[in-house]
């Protein structure tokens, strides 16, 4: 008796190592293709396949290598096919991606590197993370993962979410409602999005919400769609806040994107 194989094509842009690793794995019941029309598994990009989904005429499983699925959402979309995401295992990489570029501005290392190039060793006076204010949108598995690890360096760590109660055994120190949170950006001096696209989230950083900062950096690690681009670069511009970090944006690439080309971005 013979075992119907499934046909694993993927469409990422690294396909080449998730090839070698799924391979290292020797799948009794796994077989690989590069034809669409032939796969019934897809591991997928969203954005990539939702250019060539109608190509998979056999797809019965699409795993998602992101944890946003938005792009394969679209009502002009087929959903005649299993949908799963990756949950989980953002809260480390997102963790070192926020400290890593906060150390890297309060302790002017950029600017080091140019001097040092320069030969040019003038000292320039520095701020210690201990006892700044992070305000995280968002208290989820990502969120919570990031306020345990700053707290571990001295930062405080406040949440905002939809209830304005903490997560169980969470390490905020205090967590606002969504409704309050422009109270709480009074006194941030990081504030980390890490929201999913929502229609309650759609559009979420305007410029009323930017008002309230006070020279605070700004990380997006959610969505692109939550942020107003136009009031983030009105808010650099007047100084509510001081740089922004941008993982994700609302059309990427975003080589064409005014966001992309500001100095404090």
């Amino acid at each position: 008796m013979t075992t119907q194989k499934h046909r694993l094509a993927l469409v990422t842009d690294n396909n080449d190592q998730y090839r070698a690793l799924l391979e290292s794995k020797q799948l009794p019941d796994l077989a690989f293709t590069t034809q669409l029309d032939d796969a019934t598994i897809l591991l997928a990009a969203p954005p990539k396949l939702a250019l060539k989904l109608d190509e998979a005429k056999q797809v019965e499983w699409v795993q998602s290598t992101y944890a946003g699925i938005d792009a394969l959402l679209s009502e002009s979309l087929r959903k005649d096919y299993k949908l799963t995401n990756v949950k989980g295992i953002f809260g480390q990489q997102i963790s070192e991606y926020v400290l890593g570029y906060s150390i890297n501005y309060f302790r002017h290392f950029d600017l080091y590197r140019q001097q040092q190039q320069k030969r040019d060793w003038h000292p320039h006076s520095y701020q210690s993370m201990i006892g700044k204010r992070m305000v995280i949108f968002g208290t989820g598995a990502i969120g919570s993962h990031l306020a345990n690890t700053v707290k571990a360096l001295g930062v405080v760590p406040i949440g905002i979410n939809r209830t304005g109660i903490p997560p169980r055994q969470s390490a905020f120190a205090e967590t606002y409602h969504i409704n309050e949170a422009a109270k709480a950006l009074e006194s941030a001096d990081i504030i980390v999005n890490t929201l999913p696209n929502t229609p309650t989230t759609d559009g979420l950083f305007d410029e009323h919400l930017f008002s309230a900062c006070r020279h605070a950096l700004f990380f997006n690690v959610g969505r692109g769609q939550t942020v107003d681009g136009n009031a983030l670069l009105q808010a650099l511009e007047r100084g509510h806040l001081v740089h922004a970090f941008l993982d994700v944006f609302i059309d990427e690439p975003s080589h064409k994107s005014a966001l992309t080309g500001a100095t404090q971005m």
